[in-house]
C-alpha cells in the first residue's frame, strides 16, 4: 500500500468511527439536523461551468454565493453567481447570476429579471457592504474578466457602477472582502486575484487530460481599492504595502486578529504560502505570515489554500484562523496564541485526520447547536472531474464536514449524523451561514460547480437559546464592518467580528449571531465600533433579534420565529 492510500485508510477508518455520534448540542444532547430545502424554498438555479475537452482552469473552480438583506425587510436575501463558457457562446449565453428575495415564509422569489443585475463575464465570487453609507447594501461580483460593482437603488434595483467608480479589475478575480482598513467611516474592497492563464497549457498524461496544477502559473497580484467617499475608489495596493504577485489567492477574510482596534487581513493561496497582512494603522499593512507561524504547515510546506475564516474556537478571546486544502494535506487550524504568533492545532483540535481524504473549499466557523462554542462547517469537493484516473482513492463528487466542538479546544466529526443535508456527495465549493427564517439558528447556503444548489436548513439548533444582532454605523461605516463584539451570558464571554467576505468566493450574514446554551438573558454587549469607540448594552433577553445603533444603544427588538 502507497503512503497516500494509508494515509486515506487511516482518515476513512476514523470518519466511519464516528457514524454513529449523533450532531448535538453538549449542553442539551438535542440532535441537529440539516435538510436541503433549495427546491422547495424556491431555489431553481443550477450552475453553468461550460466543461470542456481544452480543460480549462475557470470551469473547475467556480462558483460563489452571499447571504444579504438588500431590501432591508429583515430577512436574508441570496445572490448566486454563475460562471458560463470560455468556449461556446450558446452556453455563455445561458449562464446568469441570480437574485432571489427571501418572502419571510420559507420561499425564495427569483427577482433577477427586474434587478439590473447582468451576467457579462464568467463569474467567480462575490461579496457585498455599504460602500456609500446611503442604508442599503451594495454589491461585488468578481469574474475571469472585468469584475462589476452594482450601487443598490434602495428600490429594488441595482445600478451597474463600475467604471465610474473605478474598480473594474480585470484579472481572475476570486475571492474579495470588504472592511474599513482604515477606519475613516467608508469600507474599502480588497479582491483576490489568482493566476495568469494568458498562456494555454495542456495537462494530464498520454491517455487523459486533466485541469493544471497552479504550479504552472505565475501568480496574479491583488488589489486593495481604498473608499474615496464620493462614490469612487482608488487602487492603493502598492501604497499600502500588499503588492505582491507571490501569492495565488483564493480565499480571504480581514479580522483584528491582534486587537489593536486595526482590522488585518489572511490571504489563502494554492501552493504557495499564506499571507497576514498585519494593519500598522491607518491602512498599511506588512505581510507577517512566516513570523506569526501561518504562512505554511508545521512540516514547513505551503498547503494548496482554498477557504479562509477568522473565529475564536476555543473561547480565549482571540482570533484563530482556519483554511481548506488539498486532500492528503489537512485542512489547517492555526490557534492564535497572542503576541502576534499562533500554532499550528491542526491534530491536536482533531481537524487533522478527518479531513485528509477530502479537498476543502469554504469554509465557516459557526455556532450550529447555540451551545455558546464555534463549531465548523467545511464544503469539499475534488478538482478533477476524472479524478479517480490520477487517484484510485479520488472521487470529483465529495460529502461535507461538520465539526461539532466538545470544549477544550477539540472538535469531533459528526457530518455523517447531520441529516440528509450534509449526505449530499456534490462538487462543493462555496459556503455561507445565515439564519434564513429568524427562528435562532444558524443554517447554510453551499454552491456547486455544474450542480444545484444546496440551502441547509437546520432543524433542532434552536433548542438552544442565541440572539441576533445588526449593528448600524454612525461614525463608522453603516454596516459596522470591522466591529468587535465581547458577549457576556451564562458566565462566559464570547467575541465576534463583524466581517463582509469569507469562505471561498462567498459571504456569511453581517448579523452576529451568539449562541448561549441555557442562558435567558445576556448579562452585556460590549461593542467596540470600527470609529474606535466603545459601547455597552445591558441585560438583553435571549432568543430575539435587535438592531444597535452607534451611539444610540438598541433601537429595535423582534422575537425569533417559530419559537
Amino acid at each position: 500500500m502507497t503512503l497516500s492510500a494509508l494515509c486515506l485508510a487511516l482518515a476513512a477508518a476514523s470518519i466511519d468511527g464516528q457514524r454513529s455520534v449523533p450532531a448535538q448540542s453538549a449542553s442539551r444532547g438535542a440532535a441537529i439536523t440539516f435538510e436541503n430545502i433549495a427546491v422547495q424554498a424556491g431555489l431553481d438555479f443550477t450552475h453553468i461551468n461550460g466543461a470542456s475537452p481544452e480543460k480549462h482552469m475557470v470551469e473547475t473552480m467556480g462558483s460563489g454565493g452571499l447571504f444579504f438583506d438588500y431590501d432591508n425587510d429583515g430577512w436574508l436575501d441570496i445572490f448566486l453567481v454563475d460562471g458560463g463558457s470560455l468556449t461556446a457562446r450558446d452556453v455563455m449565453a445561458r449562464a446568469r447570476n441570480r437574485l432571489y428575495h427571501n418572502r419571510g415564509n420559507g420561499t425564495f422569489e427569483d427577482v433577477t429579471a427586474s434587478s439590473g443585475i447582468a451576467h457579462t463575464q464568467y463569474g467567480m465570487g462575490a461579496c457585498a457592504a455599504d460602500y456609500d453609507n446611503d442604508g442599503y447594501v451594495d454589491l461585488y461580483v468578481t469574474n475571469a474578466g472585468p469584475n462589476a460593482l452594482y450601487h443598490n437603488t434602495g428600490h429594488g434595483t441595482f445600478t451597474d457602477v463600475t467604471r465610474s467608480a473605478g474598480v473594474g479589475s480585470s484579472s481572475l478575480g476570486t475571492s474579495c472582502a470588504f472592511a474599513d482598513v482604515d477606519n475613516d467611516g467608508f469600507v474599502d474592497l480588497f479582491v483576490t486575484n489568482y493566476v495568469d492563464l494568458s498562456v494555454e497549457r495542456r495537462c494530464g498524461d498520454s491517455r487523459t487530460r486533466a485541469y493544471c496544477r497552479p504550479e504552472l502559473y505565475k501568480g496574479l497580484p491583488y488589489v486593495l481599492y481604498h473608499n474615496n467617499g464620493n462614490g469612487t475608489f482608488t487602487d492603493i495596493t502598492r501604497e499600502a504595502g500588499v503588492y505582491t504577485t507571490a501569492g495565488k489567492g483564493l480565499g480571504v477574510v480581514f479580522g483584528d486578529y491582534d486587537d489593536d482596534g486595526w482590522v488585518d487581513f489572511f490571504v489563502a493561496n494554492d501552493l504557495a504560502p499564506n499571507f497576514l497582512f498585519h494593519n500598522t494603522g491607518r491602512g498599511h499593512f506588512r505581510d507577517v505570515g512566516l513570523l506569526a507561524g501561518v504562512a505554511v504547515a508545521s512540516d514547513g510546506k505551503a498547503r494548496a489554500g482554498m477557504g479562509v475564516d477568522f473565529g475564536d474556537y476555543d473561547g480565549d478571546g482571540k482570533l484563530d484562523v482556519v483554511v481548506t486544502n488539498f486532500m492528503l494535506e489537512a485542512h489547517n487550524l492555526f490557534r492564535n496564541l497572542g503576541n502576534g504568533l499562533f500554532a499550528d492545532a491542526t491534530y491536536e483540535s482533531g481537524l487533522g485526520v478527518p479531513t485528509l481524504p477530502f479537498v476543502g473549499f469554504g469554509v465557516s466557523f459557526l455556532d450550529y447547536d447555540n451551545d455558546g462554542r464555534l463549531d465548523l462547517a467545511i464544503a469539499n469537493g475534488h478538482v478533477l472531474d476524472n479524478a479517480e484516473h490520477f487517484s484510485p482513492n479520488a472521487t470529483y463528487a465529495q460529502r461535507n464536514l461538520l465539526f461539532h466542538n466538545e470544549g477544550g479546544g477539540r472538535l469531533k466529526e459528526v457530518g455523517r449524523s447531520a441529516g440528509p443535508g450534509f449526505a449530499l456527495e456534490k462538487v462543493h465549493r462555496g459556503l455561507a451561514v445565515g439564519d434564513i427564517d429568524n427562528d435562532g439558528n444558524l443554517d447554510l447556503l453551499i454552491t456547486n460547480n455544474g450542480q444545484a444548489v444546496d440551502l441547509l436548513r437546520n432543524a433542532g439548533g434552536d433548542r438552544g437559546n442565541s440572539l441576533l444582532v445588526k449593528l448600524v454605523g454612525k461614525k463608522s461605516n453603516r454596516d459596522a464592518i470591522g466591529a468587535r463584539l465581547r458577549v457576556t451570558a451564562g458566565g462566559s464571554t464570547q467575541i465576534r467580528e463583524v466581517k463582509a467576505g469569507s469562505s471561498y468566493l462567498s459571504q456569511s450574514d453581517v448579523r452576529v449571531h451568539v449562541g448561549v446554551g441555557a442562558a435567558t438573558v445576556i448579562d452585556r454587549i460590549d461593542i467596540r465600533w470600527p470609529a474606535e469607540e466603545s459601547e455597552v448594552v445591558r441585560n438583553v433577553a435571549a432568543n430575539q433579534r435587535i438592531t444597535i445603533v452607534e451611539g444610540e444603544g438598541i433601537t429595535a427588538r423582534k422575537p425569533f420565529a417559530h419559537r
